[in-house]
């Protein structure tokens, strides 16, 4: 009995594969090169379908010579009948483990070649099942809870090696960020967030509430105090130069000498006044500088004109080509302080980072209440993403299954469990030899 039909491990892993209908390319992942692994596996399938392919010439084999001596050798008639019931049983499991790979033979009976016509099907009931019994968000927050990933968590970040490796991902991440921001729409960014919370609203107001707050907690009092005490220190160091300044004002008629004591005893009653200020802190002038400075709060905040001049200034001090040179420079700064430091990997930047991990590491294992809280977000966190995408992760596995070949899907599937459907053929042969076996053996002795 010849068996043409015998099915194969595909063995030739760049033949072309057949259009997809639409157009599109089956995936190259499915059916087009062997790796180490497939390659074994391949010949793994190849081996155990030759060993039921040759039980089955075996059985044909003992089924011809039983058949043709059981004339002379009547007990042969027991043989053939096991070889005929195990031929039957091989037969019969082939044609049930072809069918689901391939039509028996290229004929196509009905409901043979179940993977590749129905490989739409099976990749929505295989990403159903996946959804139902696997994207559960009772399921998946169960199994998280099991795992106590913060305390796992927590003894990797605290060692040496997971700081380091978690400071290594994140310049990482930073490089690649700054790699992918754009410097110009970076300073427009923050030219208008300047724009926005900077220049366009008053400056008046705020600034007349902040100072009047300091005013009236009497902060200004140092700076006044400061004030005073250089003035003093410069009218003591420079009685030459007020004594000059009287002279040069003085009428041409009027005497040297007068003028040199016009001038002394101006510089000493500057010299007086200004020691005298700054001796007594409830001074007239001090008041005055405490009323003129209160008024400039208030005005600040309610008069339009004050207000309208410090407008005036703001626009003078941050006009557009300054607010085009301020965000140049911030944004040039923070991207080259923040690229310095990653690359070093001592600078204080990463190695405060570190020791920050190293500590959240250690109180994640020994803070018992934190780590409950940390497993509680994650739980949480992975809970919503099941619930609301469930149906998006199981679609990844249908889109896929539908975008493969159908032959090419049948071969990587019959490559991946084709080994084990061979013990069908081999144990249906065993067991059909067997059945052959008792079915004779009753007959014979009821019927004699």
């Amino acid at each position: 009995m010849q068996v043409n039909s015998e099915p194969t491990a595909p063995e030739s892993p760049t033949r072309p594969a057949p259009a997809v209908p639409g157009g599109t390319k089956p995936q190259a992942a499915v059916g087009r090169t062997l790796g180490g692994g497939d390659a074994e596996k391949a010949a793994a399938l190849r081996k155990m379908k030759l060993l039921a392919l040759g039980l089955l010439i075996a059985m044909a084999v003992i089924f011809i010579v039983a058949f043709a001596l059981q004339e002379d050798y009547p007990w042969l008639q027991y043989v053939r009948a096991a070889a005929e019931g195990g031929m039957v049983g091989a037969l019969a499991d082939w044609f049930a483990v072809t069918a689901l790979f391939k039509y028996p033979m290229g004929i196509k009976i009905p409901h043979t070649a179940i993977i590749p016509r129905r490989k739409d099907q099976i990749g929505a009931s295989l990403g159903e099942f996946v959804e139902t019994n696997f994207l559960s968000e009772q399921v998946v927050q169960d199994k998280l809870a099991s795992v106590n990933i913060a305390r796992r968590a927590g003894e990797w970040l605290a060692t040496p090696a997971g700081a380091d490796r978690v400071a290594k991902e994140g310049a990482a991440v930073i490089r690649g960020a700054f790699k992918v921001l754009n410097d110009d729409d970076v300073q427009a960014v923050i030219e208008g967030m300047v724009r926005k919370h900077l220049l366009t609203p008053p400056w008046g107001p705020p600034v007349g509430r902040i100072a009047e707050r300091i005013f009236h907690d009497g902060h200004h009092h140092t700076l006044v105090d400061l004030l005073v005490d250089r003035a003093a220190d410069w009218v003591d160091d420079n009685h030459e130069t007020v004594s000059r300044l009287v002279s040069d004002r003085s009428p041409t008629w009027v005497p040297q000498f007068v003028d040199g004591l016009v001038g002394d005893k101006v510089y000493v009653e500057i010299l007086k006044f200004v020691r005298a200020v700054q001796a007594d802190p409830n001074h007239q002038v001090r008041q005055q500088i405490d009323k003129y400075l209160n008024d400039l709060a208030r005005d600040l905040q309610h008069d339009p004109a004050m207000i309208a001049r410090a407008e005036d200034i703001k626009a003078q001090v941050l006009g557009d080509p300054e607010v085009r040179e301020l965000a140049s420079r911030t944004w040039g700064t923070v991207k080259n302080a923040l690229l310095g430091a990653v690359d070093d990997p001592d600078s204080e930047l990463t190695v405060k980072f570190k020791a920050a991990v190293r500590d959240f590491g250690s109180r994640l294992v020994n803070d018992p209440e934190l780590a409950g809280k940390v497993n509680a977000w994650i739980g949480d966190a992975a809970g919503y993403l099941v619930k609301t995408y469930r149906s998006d992760i199981a679609g990844v596995i249908t889109d896929t299954v539908a975008r493969w070949d159908a032959e090419e899907t049948s071969q990587k599937i019959e490559l991946q469990v084709g080994k084990d459907l061979q013990f069908i053929r081999i144990n249906g042969t065993v067991v059909g030899s067997l059945a052959g076996l008792l079915i004779f053996t009753v007959a014979h002795l009821i019927f004699g």
